[in-house]
């Protein structure tokens, strides 16, 4: 699906008065409510890095992007709307949201270390060679969650300074890791 596809599945999630699983559970449709913002927020106000932005314009071969993603995902409310962005700058790139949990199951091919994290950005040429992926979150990200999971902090807890790194981050280290691998993969 595209992006305004996605867009329409996330929305028709919030509007539901009998959401589908897992969103009948209030903890999770009110995550979602708050994903739903921080994506809004993020594709008004995020500002595009000019060197990753010149290099995804210079693409000069088709690309395919697939983005395994679900609407319950904190990490993907922030880092989608720079990556929707971004593949808005060039014609030759293709792109295709992908949930998590719905057939075909295409994060069972791009697991991290065993587990199915999200989002996922699966960067593949003309001939669906995979040429890099990215996921779930910004390195440092990972770091602090790391660190939170070993001092055995509360979930509520993970969540806010996760919260709170990515709104100090302004998309900036999503962006720069992103950068690293165009520069890298871009003929």
């Amino acid at each position: 699906m595209d992006f305004l596809a996605y867009q329409q599945i996330f929305q028709s999630i919030l509007d539901d008065p009998n959401p589908p699983s897992p969103y009948q559970d209030p903890a999770y449709l009110n995550y979602t409510r708050l994903n739903w913002s921080r994506q809004q927020r993020w594709l008004k106000v995020g500002i595009l890095n000019d060197k990753l932005a010149a290099v995804i314009q210079s693409i000069k071969k088709a690309q395919f992007w697939t983005i395994v993603t679900e609407p319950w995902c904190g990490d993907a409310a922030h880092s989608l709307p720079f990556i929707h962005r971004l593949s808005e700058l060039n014609p030759l790139i293709r792109i295709d949201y992908q949930l998590r949990d719905t057939t075909p199951f295409l994060i069972d091919l791009y697991l991290t270390n065993g587990k199915k994290t999200i989002p996922k950005l699966i960067i593949a040429d003309h001939e669906n060679n995979d040429l890099a992926v990215w996921g779930s979150r910004p390195a440092e990200c990972q770091l602090l969650y790391n660190r939170l999971l070993e001092e055995h902090v509360e979930m509520e807890q993970k969540k806010i300074a996760l919260q709170k790194w990515y709104n100090e981050d302004k998309g900036v280290s999503l962006q720069n890791e992103l950068f690293l691998i165009f520069s890298a993969i871009v003929q």
